[in-house]
């Protein structure tokens, strides 16, 4: 158990490490994201009335941007080079319909179970365990679409499932240290339900979402320290654009770390370094 955990902290130090050196070459890609979220919610303010229409609407502009961000991320991990203004505006269509495919596969059920549900009492329940486990199952599938080769989103599932069923622990660990202290709060499980419904809705493909992590992380641990609400706000503004690019730089390096390697192989090369 010790080695195991041993070696579990080193994954983590080398993670970290990776994602500080992403993280100093992709300011460019931190501007983006603040341009992108402007841009989401002027689109939301513009399409809102035009109803189903607007909705679809919508969902092209989230597809462009989630898209752009995935390529972004992408071209940040391999730190070759800082991120230029020409990466930014080349990043758009990149893994568009991808991200259409997903949404649509799952938009699909998601709808159907909720009219399904009206009538049932238990029918909130339901849907909630249901996004939950949407949200279990298909959190890596971000980082499958622009790491993992796939023809399909069928593959994007697939891959995603046998991911979280061989890493659970690695990858949701630092998930849960980062909102540890929204759970800790009064009303702390039914904003962990309200989180994952809204990631597990969009499988993280929702530009709202990729924002929704941090902010709620972030509060979280501003009210921690006993910050309150009319305080708190500043300080997201100007938190929340690079504690999001962290987040997903670091879940790209932990992706890549480890898919495609198993348990015993990583404690295998730890005690094998530990010996020389």
């Amino acid at each position: 158990m010790s080695n195991l955990v041993s070696a579990t902290v080193h994954l983590y130090r080398h993670v970290l490490s990776a994602t500080g050196r992403s993280l100093a070459k992709s300011w460019m890609a931190m501007v983006a994201l603040i341009v992108f979220a402007v841009l989401f919610l002027g689109a939301a303010r513009i399409v809102g009335p035009l109803g189903i229409v607007g909705g679809l609407l919508l969902g092209i502009v989230n597809a462009l941007l989630v898209g752009a961000t995935l390529r972004l991320i992408e071209q940040s991990l391999s730190g070759a080079r800082a991120l230029r203004l020409t990466d930014v505006m080349e990043s758009f269509g990149h893994y568009f319909w991808d991200v259409i495919g997903v949404g649509f596969v799952l938009w699909l059920p998601t709808m159907l179970l909720e009219m399904g549900m009206q009538a049932n009492p238990y029918g909130q329940f339901i849907s909630s365990a249901f996004l939950l486990l949407v949200f279990i199952l298909l959190n890596p599938a971000p980082e499958v679409i622009y790491q993992v080769r796939h023809n399909s989103p069928l593959d994007v599932f697939k891959t995603s499932y046998e991911f979280v069923l061989e890493h659970w622990i690695e990858w949701f660990l630092p998930f849960a240290i980062l909102i540890l202290p929204v759970m800790l709060s009064p009303t702390g499980l039914q904003e962990f339900f309200s989180l994952s419904g809204l990631v597990g809705r969009g499988a993280g493909l929702n530009f709202f979402q990729i924002l929704m992590l941090p902010v709620t992380a972030i509060g979280g641990w501003l009210s921690y320290v006993g910050i309150d609400s009319e305080g708190q706000g500043i300080i997201l503004l100007l938190l929340t654009p690079p504690v999001a690019m962290a987040i997903l730089l670091f879940r790209g390096h932990l992706f890549a770390a480890l898919h495609g390697s198993s348990r015993r192989q990583r404690l295998f090369s730890r005690q094998f370094d530990a010996r020389r």
